[in-house]
């Protein structure tokens, strides 16, 4: 592991300290880009406009039309936390601009798979919906839509993964990747899109008469569920990203948000009043999540849909139940998966034992509906490029494996699927994703050649710098920002991928370290001579009496007490 420190340009630093910013946060924001405080501005009237996302026009007139000859639309949404956040902003959103008939359907992970099938179009068809809508999926369902259009639906795409050669022909379709869209937010999530969306059409209405400025619903009221499932679904929190997720957490810091989102962040044992893009990602995220892994996304769904307080409570709690499950599960299968991936190791030139360029591992015993949990961790611990497969559950598909993926900066997981395929025809039945997370599936006699020519690939493209696992931080901290008040000031802003959360790094003394819970490695350091507690989490070998340490400010609570204290996310020897 190498720890690097970010660039810091003194000059943009000082330009945002005379503009009135704390001169941490100036030094902050500058390492990550920022440079001027206009940038930081995250108030609505900031946010790129609707009509500069491609289709969306189109597709408020769409709904517009049908709104006004009171057509059923149904929305069909995807099982994980962006999809089922998109589906709940779609359905909210419609009923909210006059809307009276629209339902939604999820797949199901294991009998469906992804996306919108032709079977799940059909089962549109048959619930007597007049409109299909899709939130973070359908882009790549060319068979789906045209399945849908034979049985007369309408069919509007939104979407923000990437495109396959071939594009849906649906009436319209809406996603920052698709050719000739300027939107300036590449990185924007499905249930942003669908926002972005509702804001077309409530712009329509305007036109048509419908509202009013004044007399126009308020759409902010679903920001708290489009911040949710931004952060949640690990996009690149551009300067648009970043607006919308503030805008989310400013409203649930008031207490402005769904019953569902509220029942989450208690369920969670978090504060809702100081919620953060942590409770987000590490809390409210993996609950709603777990149901489409384990279980059925409709509870996720209709936590995120009801009004009614009591009920949000009973559904937030089932969702933690399952929630607790998933970790059970992930933390066996994860063991297991150490151990085949740990089998794939080579002996380098001077006998260290060393893992390939990419690692592909698959076992009997893997449940399909954590396979991306597993690769994060795998691929954390080893830094390489990562897949795990299980076998299909889907009826007559037991022969099929489906993967999922996660990958390291400079390599492009998508294009690596696809060039496997170009190389392998036949090898990969389907696949889709993203750079840095992407899913697949192979018939199980081809496993191996997959994690050949996965491996190959990676071997390729990426040199041996990349293979070396860094940590980018911002450098030491002065003694002078080693305070409480600051932990809470930084935790306020919002933080995630592309705007990494502040990390610092120096040489400390390790005074005395301790195992707790015997897979947490508790530290107690002195840092610029001061004396300082530490934790790294799922760490358990010892370190040196002197080490330099990458870590994160953080406060504990004990007897109501409140301390500092280093969160540490690595060490260089």
């Amino acid at each position: 592991m190498k720890i690097i420190a970010r660039e810091i340009p003194p000059r943009t630093v000082w330009a945002l300290e005379q503009a009135g910013v704390h001169p941490l946060l100036a030094r902050l924001f500058a390492a990550r880009g920022v440079r001027a405080k206009e940038e930081l501005d995250d108030g609505l009237a900031r946010l790129l406009l609707p009509d500069t996302l491609r289709g969306t026009h189109e597709a408020a007139v769409l709904l517009a039309d049908a709104i006004a000859q009171d057509k059923r639309l149904c929305i069909v949404a995807d099982y994980d936390c962006d999809g089922a956040t998109a589906c709940a902003v779609g359905v909210r959103g419609l009923r909210l601009l006059g809307a009276r008939h629209v339902s939604y359907l999820v797949p199901d992970r294991v009998v469906d798979g992804y996306g919108l099938t032709p079977p799940i179009a059909e089962r549109v068809a048959d619930s007597g919906a007049d409109m299909l809508i899709t939130v973070d999926n359908g882009i790549a369902s060319v068979e789906g839509v045209a399945a849908a259009k034979v049985r007369g639906l309408q069919v509007l795409v939104t979407d923000h993964h990437l495109p396959g050669p071939e594009l849906p022909t649906a009436d319209v379709l809406v996603n920052p990747n698709q050719p000739g869209c300027e939107f300036e937010s590449k990185s924007i999530a499905g249930v942003g899109v669908m926002f972005y969306v509702l804001l077309a059409l409530r712009s329509e209405l305007r036109k048509r008469g419908v509202y009013d400025t004044a007399t126009q619903p308020k759409l902010d009221v679903l920001l708290p569920l489009v911040a949710l499932g931004t952060v949640a679904d690990v996009v690149k929190l551009d300067a648009n990203n970043r607006r919308l997720v503030a805008q989310g957490l400013r409203r649930i810091r008031a207490g402005t948000m769904p019953a569902g989102v509220a029942a989450l962040f208690k369920a969670a044992g978090r504060n809702a009043s100081t919620a953060t893009t942590f409770d987000f990602g590490f809390a409210l995220g993996p609950r709603i999540n777990a149901a489409g892994r384990l279980a059925d996304m409709t509870l996720g769904i209709e936590c995120l849909l009801t009004d009614d307080a009591g009920r949000a409570e009973e559904l937030a709690r089932m969702l933690d139940g399952i929630n607790r499950e998933r970790r059970d599960i992930e933390g066996g299968m994860r063991d297991q998966a150490l151990l085949l991936a740990e089998s794939l190791f080579a002996t380098d030139g001077e006998g260290i034992e060393a893992p390939p360029p990419a690692i592909s591992v698959f076992d009997a015993g893997f449940h399909e509906g954590v396979v991306g949990i597993v690769a994060s961790r795998i691929k954390d611990r080893f830094h390489r490029p990562t897949f795990v497969f299980a076998a299909s559950g889907a009826p007559g598909k037991e022969q099929e494996l489906k993967g999922s993926g996660r990958s390291i900066p400079g390599f492009h997981l998508r294009d690596a699927l696809d060039l496997v395929a170009k190389r392998h025809p036949g090898v990969l039945l389907r696949f889709g994703g993203h750079a840095m997370a992407a899913g697949c599936t192979v018939a199980r006699e081809h496993f191996e050649t997959f994690e050949k020519g996965f491996a190959q690939v990676a071997g390729e493209w990426l040199a041996e710098a990349e293979l070396t696992r860094q940590i980018e931080t911002d450098g030491p901290i002065a003694r002078e920002y080693m305070r409480i008040d600051l932990v809470d000031t930084l935790h306020r802003e919002v933080w995630g991928q592309g705007f990494a959360p502040p990390t610092f790094s120096e040489e400390v003394e390790v005074v005395s370290q301790r195992l707790v819970g015997e897979k947490h490695l508790s530290l107690k350091l002195r840092h610029q001579g001061q004396p300082i507690d530490a934790i790294w989490f799922s760490h358990t070998e010892p370190l040196p009496p002197k080490v330099k340490l990458a870590f994160r400010l953080d406060a504990d609570e004990w007897q109501g007490v409140r301390r500092l204290r280093f969160l540490v996310e690595g060490a260089e020897f």
